[in-house]
């Protein structure tokens, strides 16, 4: 029977389910604390780039993409107040 297979590996479903969500199966740390000394203390950073060099270039990638679409709707702006030649 070809089904019945099927039906065995449907039935552990709920038990994988089970070992997957329960709390010994995970030891979860919990880092809020390291966190918050990192970004309590007070060495003059902008709080933006207290995280590293990811946090630095993810700013500056995130302020490059601003002002060039500012720069591009202002020009297309512009562009579009002026009237056009029709050939």
């Amino acid at each position: 029977m070809r089904g019945s297979g099927q039906l065995a590996s449907f039935m552990k479903v709920p038990v994988l389910a089970r070992q997957a969500f329960s709390t010994p199966a995970r030891r979860l740390t919990n880092k809020v604390p390291e966190a918050q000394k990192l970004f309590q203390a007070d060495n003059g950073l902008p709080v933006h780039i207290k995280g590293g060099t990811g946090d630095v270039v993810l700013y500056r990638a995130t302020m490059t993409l601003t002002l060039g679409g500012t720069m591009y709707s202002l020009y297309w702006l512009v562009f579009a107040s002026f009237p056009h030649k029709k050939e």
